[in-house]
């Protein structure tokens, strides 16, 4: 057997594997004796059926099957051995021009190459990182939710400012029917409002939808519709109220403090609003980096110049999925999943030249450090070695939760990577205002 390769350029080449009749012939004996020897055909003998019947039957079937393995054992060898960077899988060229009747076969490979290219980290230009913090503002509104929460219902006959109503909407129209609880303060409209303030149970008002939100899509909540529906609905409808309360909220004190946080963690209105603080800023750093992991990408997709083989890639993605495409269809399938194809390249660049990648024991210590924080949800703040060995081996024997796990620390490495060699500016932020800049 004689692999050689010819290249056309700096993404492309062409393997060419030419297999001669003394490559393959032993195998194809071997399994056509063992055919041969377990053939049940009427008029013979198990075991004793002649060898010429066995290849006239089997034979070139045989052959074909033979023939591919070793292409596709030596192709990969070959691959492997040459250290040969290619873009998906080689794509056969001749396959329809091969004549099984010959002795020996040449077989042709196109080739997609990878290419060669340096990754500009830091960069030119400094990619935001947002450190959102949690203001007065954002605090004293989650001081009053916690509050509304755990404070007491008062039935009441008639609808005031900050009540709450339990009623059901109704509309032949759009044949709407549905209970719900909603807030005076969840009102939008100041005319909805007037028609509601005022009214008793028993009552039915008649309100317009449009404006009766903040957000259009509390129609689907509070009306039932469907998401579609819910943008832009201008209609009328009754809403017959059942039921009227006031929320009297809970006192700041001990009792209140123990319960949401365990006996004696927190001990005042202070120690309330840091730990209000403390959580909220936690959970705004995963927002901050996840946006800032998102915008160091698309800067390297951006700033990192390199030609792929576009051609190529195009025909293997028309014949390499359970169904052929057109070339129309994988020209398209190539457009939307380019980027996505040159960060790939750039970060398995960057996990090469860095030392990124993920060790087995790096995997066990993430899998048991994420058993530790679901065991402490539960109030196991302290489990034994013994008890995170065996959890992590079973989760670890598991591939999906392998992957899944692997993806996460392979994603917090890059992260981390990323804050320590990317040019970066810090900004302080609130979270409205971050939401309303990064994702405006």
């Amino acid at each position: 057997m004689n692999i050689t390769k010819k290249e056309i350029d700096k993404l492309n080449a062409v393997l060419t594997v030419e297999i001669a009749k003394d490559d393959y012939e032993g195998k194809v004996q071997t399994v056509l004796n063992n055919y041969r020897k377990n053939a049940n055909i009427p008029g013979f003998r198990k075991g004793h059926v002649p060898l010429g019947m066995v290849k006239k039957q089997y034979g070139q079937a045989v052959l074909v099957e033979e023939v591919n393995k070793l292409l596709q054992e030596n192709l990969h060898k070959f691959l492997t051995e040459e250290k040969l960077d290619v873009l998906g899988n080689p794509i056969p060229r001749n396959e329809t021009e091969i004549d099984w009747n010959s002795d020996d076969f040449s077989f042709e490979f196109d080739l997609g190459l990878s290419p060669e290219f340096e990754v500009a980290l830091p960069g030119k230009k400094a990619v935001t990182h947002y450190n959102i913090v949690a203001d007065d503002e954002m605090i004293d509104n989650q001081v009053k939710t916690i509050r509304k929460q755990y404070g007491k219902l008062i039935a009441k006959d008639t609808v005031e400012k900050g009540d709450e109503i339990t009623g059901t909407f109704t509309s032949e129209e759009k044949e709407i029917e549905n209970k719900t609880t909603l807030s005076t303060e969840d009102i939008k409209g100041k005319k909805q409002t007037t028609a509601l303030l005022g009214a008793k149970v028993g009552d039915t008002v008649t309100i317009k939808t449009k404006g009766l939100f903040n957000d259009d899509h509390d129609n689907q909540k509070h009306l039932g519709v469907s998401h579609d529906d819910a943008h832009g609905l201008d209609i009328e409808v009754s809403f017959k109220i059942e039921e009227v309360n006031q929320r009297e909220m809970a006192e700041l004190n001990q009792e209140l403090f123990d319960k949401l946080f365990g006996e004696g963690v927190v001990t005042s209105e202070e120690q309330l609003k840091e730990k209000i603080k403390e959580d909220a800023e936690g959970q705004f750093t995963q927002q901050s980096d996840q946006k800032l992991l998102n915008d160091v990408v698309e800067d390297l997709i951006e700033n990192t110049k390199f030609d792929l083989p576009k051609e190529f890639l195009q025909r293997w993605i028309q014949v390499s999925g359970d169904k052929p495409l057109t070339e129309e269809e994988a020209a398209a399938e190539y457009e939307r999943s380019e980027k996505g194809l040159r960060y790939q390249l750039i970060e398995g660049k960057l996990r090469a030249e860095h030392n990124l990648q993920v060790t087995f024991d790096e995997l066990k210590a993430y899998a048991k450090n994420m058993i530790k924080g679901q065991m402490a949800q539960f109030g196991n703040t302290n489990p034994t070695e013994e008890e995170l060995e065996g959890i992590s081996a079973r989760i670890l024997s598991n591939e999906e939760e392998v992957k899944r796990l692997s993806e996460q620390l392979n994603t917090n490495k890059m992260l981390q990577f990323f804050k320590e060699n990317a040019k970066l500016k810090t900004k302080e932020i609130t979270y409205e205002a971050f939401i309303k800049e990064a994702y405006s």
